[in-house]
């Protein structure tokens, strides 16, 4: 689980990244709190359903495509 929440943590930054959001734009679009946007990001917490929704929702996208990338990416580097 731990590679799980790296990984989603990482796909979560590298789209704040490319859509040129901070951490507190995302925050406010999903009504979460900028420390846990944080801690997703390093892959300290996992997010809950509703977080996931809207953290796709902020990103403009449906949850299975977030889920997807992530999915995705575990697969190209199933030791890292």
């Amino acid at each position: 689980m731990e590679k799980l929440a790296h990984v989603f943590g990482r796909v979560l930054y590298d789209k704040r990244r490319q859509q040129g959001l901070t951490q507190e734009q995302v925050a406010e679009r999903c009504n979460l709190d900028r420390k846990y946007i944080y801690l997703l990001e390093k892959g300290r917490n996992q997010p809950s359903l509703g977080s996931l929704f809207a953290l796709a929702a902020a990103f403009e996208m449906t949850p299975m495509a977030l889920i997807a990338e992530v999915q995705q990416r575990l697969a190209e580097h199933p030791t890292a």
